[in-house]
């Protein structure tokens, strides 16, 4: 595979790069980035090919966005994709809390999936990046995972389809936006929203992965059938699939539980007997199925961006992803060479 190879964003006339850029790291997740690693990062990304970029407002409170949008806007406009996301507003308030994000920006964030809420965001986003239109806009975190109850999530939901889905549909008329996509960590909340509307694509972050494959039941074919495609997130579900079965290793954001530490010990014993690093299975699986266009790993260096194409490109034997399925490792469906 190569991290620069394009592959069209289902219907739409956009093309994005296989490997993509994942910004949450840019917001100070975590830990604290110098300006001059952020900005490196970025130029790496797009000067290795990458063309495709995500970012949120939620991601250090504008500071990823501010970041992203403060290398992309001098190099030409159609060279790159840009996604950034709805549901959030900030306003000015010192001294938040920024919850996994360290040192963000004064401001606080504040749902809001109305209409003028949505209209709102994305033209704050626009001043934040410095550009003029954005590619893609997902509605951000409309589930279980974000808002902790089905009902909270319910609400939301027929917020959001009232008011700021209809805003998108608006924009993406008139070309401020090039496509309406959902971002969220549920990939049983893709499929409500595909269900219920006109979606361009779909961010699932960490549920489709070399550790979770429940996707390819119902909500991986249907974007096949329906020509939507899916951009996967987290594909190292925040950090184990990429450092192995190490000691403080995360899953979901979390210290990972004794059974996730076993499995992908097991997966790294298969990896190394066929000469494959574990981050490479992580990245490479993924763009196997025909719904993903694009995997989008966040990076905090220009080394981590090296790191990521690398892996990416690395070659794999067929014969490594036969045994997987074979020890029960991974779905006997999940699309493999």
């Amino acid at each position: 595979m190569k991290a620069a190879e394009t592959r069209p964003l289902g219907r739409t006339a956009l093309r994005v790069s296989q490997l993509g850029f994942g910004g949450a790291p840019l917001g100070n997740l975590f830990a604290e980035l110098t300006e001059a690693d952020a900005a490196s990062a970025v130029e790496s990304a797009f000067a290795s090919g990458i063309n495709f970029f995500d970012t949120a407002p939620l991601y250090g409170h504008g500071l990823s966005e501010h970041r992203i949008g403060a290398v992309l806007r001098h190099h030409k406009r159609d060279s790159f994709v840009l996604a950034t996301k709805v549901g959030r507003l900030l306003r000015p308030q010192p001294a938040t809390d920024g919850g996994l994000y360290r040192n963000i920006l004064p401001f606080a964030a504040h749902y809001d999936y109305s209409y003028d809420g949505v209209l709102r965001s994305v033209a704050d986003s626009l001043q934040r990046l410095g550009l003029a239109r954005i590619d893609i806009v997902h509605i951000h975190d409309v589930d279980v995972w974000t808002h902790k109850s089905q009902a909270a999530t319910d609400e939301r939901f027929a917020e959001v389809m009232a008011g700021g889905y209809r805003a998108l549909l608006r924009l993406r008329e008139d070309k401020t936006i090039g496509a309406i996509g959902v971002g969220v960590n549920e990939w049983t909340a893709c499929q409500r929203f595909a269900e219920a509307g006109d979606f361009d694509c779909f961010l699932l972050a960490g549920r489709y992965t070399l550790l979770e494959q429940e996707a390819l039941d119902n909500f991986l074919p249907l974007c096949v059938r329906r020509n939507i495609a899916v951009i996967i997130g987290g594909p190292f579900n925040t950090g184990i699939l990429a450092t192995g079965a190490i000691a403080g290793a995360t899953y979901n954001y979390r210290p990972a539980p004794v059974p996730v530490m076993d499995r992908v010990r097991r997966i790294e014993e298969i990896c190394h007997r066929h000469g494959v690093a574990l981050a490479s299975a992580a990245l490479q699986f993924l763009l196997h199925h025909p719904a993903i266009a694009s995997v989008i790993p966040g990076a905090r260096s220009a080394a981590e961006v090296r790191a990521n194409a690398a892996a990416f490109e690395a070659p794999i034997p067929a014969a490594l992803w036969a045994e997987l399925k074979h020890v029960g490792l991974l779905r006997s469906d999940a699309p493999t060479p």
